[in-house]
């Protein structure tokens, strides 16, 4: 009786497809980027703002919680494309869609979704799980 191999990685056709969908979420992501970063930079405003009247107060603080929200954003997507660049990495050295606990593939379903997973749907479900004690 032959015992049916349990795969261990991607092949390469496959690891050519997540490739695809990473490299068009990057791209999506960085032009995401570049307009937070223009919002809370004011790189797209034309200079006007030196002749308005400053006595809107509401309207600046307003102004000024848009940009620090704009700026965290803008934290939050630069960690995605680094994400999204070192699952690149992983699927040049042929580790992509590896569990970094399980050692297990994690489903195309899930890499589909999340193209940066490291963890496996089991893996991630235990890392998030409160602990009981007694």
């Amino acid at each position: 009786m032959t015992e049916k191999k349990k795969k261990v990685a991607y092949t390469d056709e496959e690891l050519n497809e997540f490739r695809q969908i990473i490299m068009d979420k990057l791209d999506k992501a960085r032009e995401d980027l570049r307009l937070l970063t223009e919002a809370y930079t004011n790189h797209s405003e034309h200079g006007t703002n030196d002749t308005s009247p400053t006595f809107k107060v509401l309207e600046e603080g307003q102004q000024v919680l848009s940009k620090e929200e704009n700026s965290r954003l803008a934290a939050r997507q630069t960690r995605f494309i680094k994400n999204l660049e070192n699952a690149l990495l992983r699927i040049d050295n042929k580790t992509y869609g590896i569990c970094r606990v399980t050692g297990k593939l994690i489903g195309k379903e899930r890499l589909r979704a999340v193209p940066h997973a490291t963890l496996s749907i089991d893996a991630k479900l235990k890392q998030s799980s409160p602990k009981i004690s007694n």
